[in-house]
C-alpha cells in the first residue's frame, strides 16, 4: 500500500511549507537515556533481541518533493554501486527506481523494530528513493520557523542539513537529499557545458539569492564569466531586504531601480522566505515588479512549474540546467530594454 502525498500541496507564495517528518530508529549512543516498558522484557528479565533499547532521530523532507510513501517492495541488487548505501533497484508502475538506506549513508546504526518505509522521490528531474525506520506525520510550517543550521551543526553532519525546525518535544532537521543524489551520482552536480559560450552582458546587475553557499558560488563564477556583476544574498528575506535598500536608493537619486539591478535568480527552498513568496512580493511592488524574476531550483518540474507562473516568475529553470541561466537572464533584461524603449517613443 503507498501513500500519495500530491493532493495536499500548498498554494504558492504564502511562505509555507508541508515537511513529511520522518525517523531513523538506531542504536543507543552511551549516556542515552533510554525508557523500557514491560513489554520489552521477556520472562527471564532480559530485553527482547528485537525490541531493544533504541533512539530515534528526526528528519523532514518537503512534501513537493515526495512522490509516495510505499512498503519496503522487492529489491534488485545492482552491479558495482557507487556506495554501500545503495540497495538496489526496484520496479514501481514499470519505473525502475534506486533504492538508498538512509541510516548508512548518514552512518547511523539502524535497529529493524518493526517494518521500514520507503520515501519516494523526485527533484532535480530525478526519481530516488530512502529507506528510513518510520514516517510520523506531515506539518505546515512557515519557513520563518525554519533555522539555518549553524556552522557547527553543518560541520558535524557534513553539510548535509538545509535548515532546523523545533518542536516542543524534538527537533527535526531537514536533509539535502539533493546534495546525497549528486554525490552518489557525479552527472547530476552543476557543472557547466562544455561548449557554453561566455558572450557579451555589458556588465547587467544580477542579485541572487540561495541558501546554499556552494550553489551561490557556481551561479557567481557562471554569472561572473558571462560578464555579470552578482551580489549575493542567503535567503529570501535578505533578498528582500537588499531590494528594498536598492528600491530606496534609486528613489533618492531619482533613477530607475535597473540602475543598480537588472536580474533576480533565486532558489525555492529557504529559510525565513521561500523564493515563491520573494517573487510574488517583488511582482507586487510597484516599483520593483517589471525586475525578471528567475527561478532556479531542484523543484523545477512539469508538474510544479505552475506554482512559479502563479505567482510571476518570468522564467523557471531546474538546477541541473545551470548552463542556460546566464543566457535567459540576458535575454529578459534585453526584452525588458526593448519594451522600456518602446514604450518611450
Amino acid at each position: 500500500m503507498s501513500t500519495e502525498t500530491t493532493d495536499i500541496l500548498l498554494e504558492a507564495g504564502t511562505n509555507e511549507l508541508e515537511i513529511v517528518e520522518f525517523y531513523l530508529e538506531e542504536e543507543p549512543k552511551a549516556g542515552d537515556d533510554i525508557e523500557l516498558n514491560q513489554e520489552d522484557f521477556d520472562e527471564n528479565g532480559d530485553t527482547h533481541k528485537a525490541q531493544r533499547a533504541s533512539r530515534k532521530s528526526y528528519f523532514g523532507v518537503n512534501v513537493a518533493k515526495v512522490l509516495e510513501i510505499i512498503r519496503m517492495p522487492d529489491v534488485t541488487e545492482m552491479p558495482e554501486v557507487s556506495h554501500e548505501s545503495v540497495l538496489g533497484a526496484f520496479n514501481l508502475r514499470s519505473r525502475i527506481i534506486p533504492l538508498l538506506d538512509l541510516s548508512v549513508w548518514l552512518k547511523k546504526r539502524r535497529v529493524e523494530n518493526e517494518p521500514p518505509k520507503v520515501i519516494v522521490t523526485e527533484f532535480n528531474q530525478v526519481t530516488s528513493a530512502f529507506m528510513v525506520s518510520g514516517v510520523t506525520r506531515i506539518h505546515r510550517i512557515s519557513w520563518e520557523d525554519v533555522e539555518a543550521p549553524n556552522k557547527y551543526v553543518s560541520a558535524l553532519s557534513s553539510d548535509s542539513i538545509t535548515g532546523v525546525v523545533k518542536f516542543d518535544n524534538r527537533i527535526v532537521f531537514i536533509l539535502d537529499l539533493e546534495r546525497i543524489v549528486s554525490e552518489l551520482n557525479p552527472e547530476m552536480r552543476l557543472k557547466l557545458d562544455d561548449n557554453f559560450e561566455v558572450g557579451q552582458t555589458t556588465g547587467y546587475r544580477a542579485l541572487i539569492a540561495d541558501d546554499s553557499p556552494l550553489i551561490r558560488e557556481m551561479i557567481r563564477d557562471m554569472l561572473g564569466q558571462a560578464g555579470f556583476r552578482v551580489e549575493k544574498t542567503t535567503n529570501g528575506r535578505e533578498c528582500w531586504e537588499r531590494l528594498l535598500e536598492l528600491k530606496g536608493m534609486a528613489q533618492r537619486e531619482n533613477c530607475p531601480i535597473t540602475d543598480f539591478v537588472q536580474v533576480v535568480v533565486s532558489d525555492i527552498e529557504m529559510p525565513m522566505m521561500d523564493g515563491h513568496h520573494l517573487t510574488k512580493k517583488i511582482k507586487e511592488d510597484p516599483v520593483l515588479r517589471d525586475l525578471p524574476v528567475i527561478l532556479f531550483s531542484s523543484l523545477i518540474t512539469d508538474k510544479l512549474r505552475h506554482r512559479g507562473e502563479t505567482v510571476g516568475a518570468d522564467d523557471q529553470i531546474s538546477k541541473p540546467e545551470i548552463t542556460y541561466l546566464a543566457q535567459r537572464a540576458a535575454r529578459l533584461i534585453e526584452e525588458r530594454k526593448e519594451e522600456s524603449r518602446k514604450l518611450s517613443r
